[in-house]
């Protein structure tokens, strides 16, 4: 997809290194256990993109050699929620790289015939509302579960939300950006459209199931 037709919102993370293996990712013949791994270091990687704006204050420090005003993260931590249960593959290597994060998750489902999103389980810092707060989730198809977990954090007080996908379609993309404009998405790529499942071509597949290896 052309990224000049994309929202302004949206911000396509292509490095040479998560192209590659999300290219490992996609081969249907890879096994649960690599992707698992290339997933949590993608995940990674686009944990350093979506932190690059985060607030810096300085502190006065100690080096071997002298005394100096360093920089270091300001305010406090953030809040990295997982859509159940594919988001937990993106949490890990989330947390590799901030690991001091509090963690929360929301599990929603999509409905096989309507395709509509039904919540299950909620489970958030109750502080929310004082932190900024990365929704991850693999896949961003219809988007209608996300749009809907994004409602609830909202509903929870949580204001200043980042979602972070490693794939996205069009349809998803545009539902997120109408519900929730103020919602910044990073992903890894935007592939062409939604099949009548509701499944991103050319995709890789439910990400849920080739993480675990149930089907």
């Amino acid at each position: 997809m052309d990224k000049s037709k994309l929202p302004k919102t949206v911000t396509v993370v292509d490095h040479p290194l998560i192209l590659h293996k999300l290219t490992l990712m996609r081969d249907k013949h890879t096994p649960s256990a690599v992707f698992r791994q290339l997933l949590r270091e993608i995940s990674l990687l686009l944990a350093y993109e979506v932190a690059r704006d985060l607030p810096i204050t300085n502190q006065t420090i100690e080096t071997p050699l002298a005394e100096m005003e360093a920089p270091i993260l300001k305010g406090k931590k953030l809040v990295i929620v997982s859509i159940l249960r594919a988001g937990n593959g993106l949490l890990e290597g989330m947390l590799d790289l901030m690991p001091s994060a509090r963690v929360g998750h929301i599990g929603i489902y999509r409905n096989p015939v309507t395709l509509e999103p039904v919540e299950y389980y909620m489970k958030v810092p109750e502080d929310i509302a004082e932190r900024r707060v990365i929704v991850v989730d693999p896949m961003l198809a219809t988007g209608n579960s996300v749009s809907a977990a994004i409602s609830r954090l909202k509903q929870k007080g949580a204001k200043d939300i980042k979602l972070v996908c490693l794939l996205s379609a069009p349809e998803g993309i545009a539902h997120v950006a109408q519900d929730h404009p103020d919602v910044h998405v990073f992903t890894a790529a935007v592939d062409s459209h939604l099949n009548s499942h509701g499944y991103i071509v050319p995709g890789l597949g439910d990400a849920g199931d080739r993480m675990f290896g149930t089907k």
